[in-house]
């Protein structure tokens, strides 16, 4: 908790304008394709053509909300960032220990990886290609604004350890900044080795997320 016992509000991504329920449902059914192609071949081996191939779509439809392959990159960035900040936040305000309430923010953030893998692998590529396809001055104001999202996401997870180690359910030794980059890191990894099997439910899903976060938050008790 804070010192003045008031938990920091959680980094906030804008939506777009209200637009009719059908555009709405448009450019979900781009960025939900395009966070495929994205993931399997990566941002410089995706392109409009495969992206408006595999949506059975003209390019045009595509480019009637997005000018440009960047900026659609960005969306699915921000979309991968909107269902991580939704999930780890309802964790975070939960009552608690420091120490447990660290462990549930974590295994929400795992869990979402996996049940939204395509968006959270984009998230993961976004932090390693930062403003490196940014031709414009808008698209690196994007990439600077998803990072210092990222940063305040990150955030949470500190301050939430700090709590831990106030009411002595985490290590008062360990560094904050050292042991939330350590265990972001290993949930974040996700993204890269998982990939859901056929069948596999959210129970599983669950379990995994529990066992990955287990083995970080041991060391810190």
């Amino acid at each position: 908790m804070t010192s003045d016992n008031v938990r920091p509000t959680p980094p906030r991504i804008p939506r777009p304008a209200d637009d009719p329920p059908q555009a709405s449902r448009s450019v979900a059914e781009i960025l939900d394709c395009a966070a495929g192609c994205f993931n399997e071949m990566g941002y410089q081996g995706t392109s409009i053509d495969e992206v408006a191939r595999r949506l059975g779509a003209t390019k045009g439809r595509i480019y009637h909300y997005f000018q440009s392959k960047t900026d659609l990159f960005l969306e699915v960035h921000r979309e991968g960032m909107r269902r991580l900040i939704d999930a780890v936040t309802a964790a975070q305000q939960t009552e608690g220990s420091g120490r447990s309430r660290l462990r549930r923010m974590a295994e929400a953030h795992a869990l979402t990886i996996m049940e939204n893998i395509a968006y959270e692998a984009v998230v993961v590529q976004g932090i390693h290609i930062h403003r490196s396809f940014a031709t414009t001055e808008q698209q690196r104001e994007s990439f600077d604004e998803l990072m210092q999202i990222r940063l305040a996401f990150e955030q949470l997870f500190t301050d939430t350890f700090l709590e831990g180690q106030k009411d002595g359910s985490l290590r008062a030794d360990a560094n904050p900044a050292f042991a939330v980059k350590g265990l972001m890191g290993a949930v974040n990894w996700s993204a890269i080795w998982y990939r859901p099997r056929e069948g596999q439910t959210r129970d599983v899903q669950r379990a995994i997320a529990r066992d990955i976060v287990e083995l970080q938050i041991t060391g810190l008790r």
